[in-house]
């Protein structure tokens, strides 16, 4: 029981020590939106500067600027209609209705998605009924918005997460699983197993979710080492990793059409190359290089070897009879191929590293 507990305290430990960057910039973000609307723009009770400055340091944890621009605009243009029109004609059920329409009406017409028009339609019932103007109307509150907003993406640009975790920790994910399902396959077609084939086929469909996270893990990981000073030198190995985000979106989704094909081989009773199941792990291996070579941020040299190595080792699968297994030594050279482009060999240079067929 004791152990139990020490081992929950250090979990959320741990927790706390990955979100003490987020929580500081929040911290800071909505302490110098509040300073700033009051001292500098003199507005008495700015709520909403360092309320939108946390909205906006929660909603970049993870998240493409895009997304945290919108939800700031978002609010700011909600808070604006909403001052507006309830100043003017007061609170109650059907004004909640009009100011919703039409801030989310003109959230829509600034070219905004739904993020930024269902921020718009909060933040217009927020002021109609908790916060609704003291006084004549007009603009402040969203000024405030505004300078919280800004305040959060000024904050998260002077003192930065590192984009290259966030890349690692997805890296890791996508890689890990694309070598665990090669090895799946290998191991099914080494014992003839159906199942075991249908399990890593399974496995294979889901991995599109994780290579799609990945994507946007890198995306949200340049536009923080842009926008940030302090993590300009991480350009580079986050060039490596976009580099190979497409080719290795290309070898998920070959090795997805490669275990189908399995799963039908051995179903059908076809014949299998004795080599088959070496190849794939070979070519899993390749894969687990590749995750750490790209984690260390090197030219990925050995993974490049063995990739080599497994392309000339397809030579032996040519003389397969079977339809399906034919297709499946198809579907390893382009794997070949794909890990070659995402480990920096041009596309040419990697069909030339395959056998003649």
């Amino acid at each position: 029981m004791l152990e139990r507990l020490r081992a929950q305290l250090r979990r959320r430990l741990r927790r706390l020590q990955r979100m003490a960057l987020p929580i500081a910039q929040a911290g800071m973000a909505a302490g110098g939106a509040w300073l700033l609307a009051t001292d500098v723009v003199g507005h008495a009770r700015p709520f909403f500067a360092p309320t939108a400055a946390i909205t906006c340091i929660g909603v970049a944890l993870g998240q493409k600027l895009r997304r945290v621009i919108e939800l700031v605009v978002g609010v700011s243009i909600g808070v604006g209609v909403g001052d507006v029109l309830i100043s003017r004609i007061g609170s109650g059920t059907w004004q909640i209705v009009l100011v919703v329409l039409l801030a989310m009406a003109a959230a829509v017409l600034l070219d905004g998605g739904a993020v930024i028009a269902l921020q718009s339609g909060t933040s217009a019932v927020l002021v109609a009924t908790l916060l609704p103007p003291s006084t004549g109307g007009g603009f402040d509150r969203m000024i405030d918005a505004l300078i919280g907003g800004a305040m959060g993406l000024i904050a998260i640009a002077l003192f930065p997460p590192n984009p290259l975790t966030l890349a690692h920790r997805h890296g890791r994910v996508v890689l890990g699983e694309l070598a665990g399902v090669l090895r799946a396959i290998g191991g099914a077609v080494l014992d003839h197993d159906a199942v075991a084939a249908a399990a890593a086929l399974s496995r294979a469909r889901a991995s599109q979710k994780v290579i799609d996270e990945f994507k946007t893990a890198l995306v949200t990981s340049t536009e923080v080492a842009t926008i940030a000073p302090l993590r300009w030198r991480n350009r580079g190995e986050l060039d490596q990793y976009r580099a190979a985000s497409g080719p290795v979106d290309l070898a998920v989704r070959n090795t997805r059409v490669l275990a189908r094909r399995a799963l039908a081989v051995l179903r059908d009773g076809e014949e299998v190359p004795d080599k088959l199941p070496a190849v794939l792990d070979g070519l899993a291996n390749a894969v687990d290089a590749l995750r750490d070579e790209l984690a260390r941020g090197v030219d990925p040299v050995h993974t490049r070897a063995l990739l080599r190595s497994a392309a000339a080792e397809t030579d032996q699968l040519l003389s397969a009879d079977d339809f399906s297994v034919r297709v499946m030594v198809a579907q390893l050279r382009s794997i070949v191929v794909d890990l070659l482009v995402a480990g920096g060999v041009s596309r040419s240079d990697a069909l030339s590293a395959l056998p003649p067929l």
